[in-house]
């Protein structure tokens, strides 16, 4: 089944802001370096980056500062970022904006004077997210794609990682292995560095923000290679996903700039009730504080007919909501709502993963060769990211792992060791097993069996019960996976990668649990029922997992290290 094996200098694994920026800072440092992107989707239309609505948070006006920006990432994360990531993100975002826009020809919104308009956002203490009015991602992989084309830089489209490659020492990674989706053939693709950027995308919940090919690919492959992972428990559900019954959209956002610009939210007894919730800042609470408060509200039975809240727009002004937030406003109108006259239902939705690999700020990772940037890297937001910081960190750390591969491949341009020669066919009969069984083709059940455990046991509120329930039901649903049959031909076959996507929101789903099992406390986007307070004299830890030899992950802590920023500044900071 191996189609061909191809060999580059650099492998890069995802087609988003952070892959994309990587493999063009790496060109232009060494245009004769090979690079070979991965895409599961088409050139630039695929993925997270190109969803982003609301914008990318940085330091450009005088009265603001990286310390301010800090000071927000810190508070919002509950003190136990990895202050290093946060500091380089907040710094380099500056210098990565302008090269946007200078380098690569991304344009964003202007004041009248010509300034670069920068919108308030949750969560910070100066308006500072830069945006394309609230379609910033089609701007930013749009151009970034046509910068892609340009440089002639190779790109597989319609391919996906199933897993790293390894040396036979199981600590040098040699590449990956490719199925392209097209042909249903197998690739073996061998580089001298590889990259991670496939974005997390928690789709393995009920209401899940990112698209249908999401699906944490790139954490389960990093897991199952050895990676060592960190705060995996930390899982951000945005506040505001749209409810549209039966449509693979549902939990799609409303951005937090609705919110910034005065948007509310009320339950199903027509109540506004952030109020209660937070009663300073109401709506721009941070998006676990809201999130959690609506999830409350519906749980309590004060959901409207739709099953969650609504939030609402109309008092800003027809106009005003046409002209900020035009995607916004065509979206809900595709499913028969009018976000500028009235309200439109919404639910918490599973949106960004704060784990991740442990990295450095150069994305490396515990194993040789392989590096991380963008969401599958862990650190950068602690316990919860703030709006805006998250394609902020796709773009910083993009650019730092393409100056880092140029680095390596300038002192290590030598070809990767040999990979594990039982390796490949291992991985191929794995994946190509349910073409071969006599079992049920009740994949899609699993699935969504998988999700509603998730959401109901694992989600914005978790307790001890709950999730050993979970526990439960997850390898109940792993074992019946094992049986799992598939039909058809292997070009094109959806239940066959949708499979493979399974096997990864499940290795993901275990991370998560044990995470979330072993911090009895409430921080951030970790709330715990039955521990609700947030204790600083017990949690202020990072959890790190690696995968055992049973499969299983096997948990150990280590304190939170305060290396710019003490936790009294982190408390006192007021937003």
């Amino acid at each position: 089944m191996i189609h061909e094996t191809l060999k580059a200098d650099i492998l890069i694994i995802g087609m988003g802001a952070a892959g994309q920026l990587a493999a063009l800072y790496a060109h232009d440092e060494n245009p004769d370096l090979n690079i070979l992107i991965v895409t599961k989707a088409l050139k630039g239309k695929g993925g997270c980056s190109r969803m982003v609505q609301g914008g990318f948070n940085v330091v450009l006006n005088e009265a603001d500062s990286h310390e301010k920006h800090l000071m927000d990432t810190l508070k919002g994360g509950q003190y136990i970022n990895d202050q290093d990531l946060a500091r380089t993100l907040v710094e380099q975002a500056t210098p990565t904006i302008k090269e946007m826009e200078t380098r690569f020809g991304c344009f964003f919104d202007r004041n009248p004077d010509g300034t670069v308009h920068q919108k308030p956002f949750a969560g910070q203490s100066f308006d500072r997210t830069v945006h394309k009015g609230d379609l910033t991602g089609i701007e930013m992989i749009s151009r970034m794609t046509e910068q892609i084309m340009k440089r002639k830089i190779q790109v597989l489209e319609e391919c996906r990682a199933v897993d790293l490659l390894k040396d036979k020492s199981g600590q040098q990674v040699t590449g990956a292995l490719i199925l392209n989706m097209k042909q249903g053939k197998f690739i073996r693709a061998e580089a001298s560095a590889t990259l991670v950027a496939t974005g997390g995308g928690p789709t393995q919940y009920r209401f899940h923000a990112p698209g249908p090919e999401k699906s944490v690919d790139g954490l389960g492959m990093l897991y199952r290679a050895g990676t060592l992972m960190r705060d995996m428990e930390m899982i951000q559900f945005h506040p505001t996903g749209l409810i549209i019954d039966g449509s693979v959209v549902a939990g799609s956002l409303l951005e937090e700039g609705l919110r910034g610009s005065g948007a509310y939210l009320y339950n199903g007894n027509g109540e506004r009730y952030m109020k209660n919730y937070a009663p300073d800042v109401a709506e721009r609470a941070t998006r676990d504080v809201v999130s959690r408060s609506s999830y409350l509200e519906m749980m309590a039975g004060r959901h409207c007919e739709e099953g969650g809240v609504r939030i609402d727009a109309a008092h800003l002004g027809a106009e005003f909501v046409l002209k900020n937030f035009p995607g916004m406003c065509s979206r809900c109108a595709q499913f028969g709502y009018d976000l500028a006259r009235g309200p439109v239902p919404v639910s918490p939705s599973a949106h960004f993963v704060m784990g991740g690999a442990r990295i450095n700020r150069d994305c490396e990772t515990s194993l040789d060769r392989l590096f991380v940037a963008g969401e599958d890297g862990g650190g950068v937001h602690g316990g919860n990211r703030l709006g805006g910081n998250g394609i902020c960190e796709s773009s910083v750390y993009g650019r730092q792992a393409g100056k880092a591969l140029a680095r390596f491949m300038a002192d290590n341009g030598t070809a990767p060791p040999e990979t594990d020669p039982e390796m490949v066919g291992e991985l191929m009969a794995k994946y190509l097993a349910p073409f071969g069984r006599n079992g049920k083709e009740e994949l899609f059940v699993l699935r969504d069996e998988l999700k509603e455990c998730n959401w109901n046991n694992v989600g914005v509120v978790r307790n001890a019960k709950d999730m050993a329930t979970a526990v439960e039901e997850i390898n109940a649903i792993r074992e019946e996976a094992k049986t799992l049959k598939i039909s058809g031909t292997r070009a094109y076959n959806m239940p066959w990668n949708i499979y493979i996507d399974f096997l990864n929101m499940l290795d993901v789903s275990d991370m998560v649990v044990v995470s979330a099992m072993a911090r009895k406390e409430s921080r951030a986007a970790h709330y715990r029922s039955d521990f609700p307070e947030q204790d600083d004299d017990k949690g202020l830890f990072n959890s790190f997992l690696t995968r055992s030899a049973d499969g299983k992950p096997s948990l150990i802590t280590e304190p939170v290290d305060f290396m710019y920023k003490s936790l009294r500044e982190c408390q006192i900071h007021k937003k």
